[in-house]
């Protein structure tokens, strides 16, 4: 394999293992594990956080916004750091943090997506879509 193919693999292999951790430790987070003990009362703030960034919606939805929100970012994560299903989990991470960033904007103005850095990981999960289609149809990584 010529270099610029083996770095082009190395660039998609760290992008991944960085959006698939970053989705894990923020589901560790909120069950309190960076903390060192699981606790529900983390994730009662996640709850009201979820009503904060979706303040648009009725407030009936935010507890099951924020549990669809922890299973997908735990079964994306997963998906990224191990490997499966890479074109998937990127397109689904790049879908999941656009949503994510164009809720923040709704609710708490553009400058919150921008400052959290949400469009910058759901265009690096586009472009590890990219790359894992590029592999596939057998394009190599050009």
């Amino acid at each position: 394999m010529p270099a610029p193919e083996r770095l082009d693999r190395w660039c998609a292999r760290a992008a991944r293992l960085a959006l698939g951790a970053a989705f894990l430790s923020a589901v560790a987070s909120r069950f309190g594990l960076w903390q060192g003990h699981l606790s529900l009362d983390r994730f009662a703030q996640f709850i009201e956080y979820t009503g904060e960034v979706n303040a648009f919606l009725p407030k009936a939805l935010h507890p099951m916004l924020a549990w669809a929100a922890t299973l997908a970012e735990t079964s994306l994560g997963l998906a990224l750091v191990t490997g499966f299903r890479p074109r998937e989990a990127a397109l689904g991470s790049a879908g999941l943090l656009s949503l994510f960033g164009m809720a923040m904007a709704l609710s708490q103005g553009l400058k919150s997506p921008l400052d959290y850095s949400v469009f910058s990981a759901a265009g690096a999960g586009l472009m590890l879509w990219r790359h894992e289609l590029r592999v596939r149809c057998g394009e190599g990584a050009r």
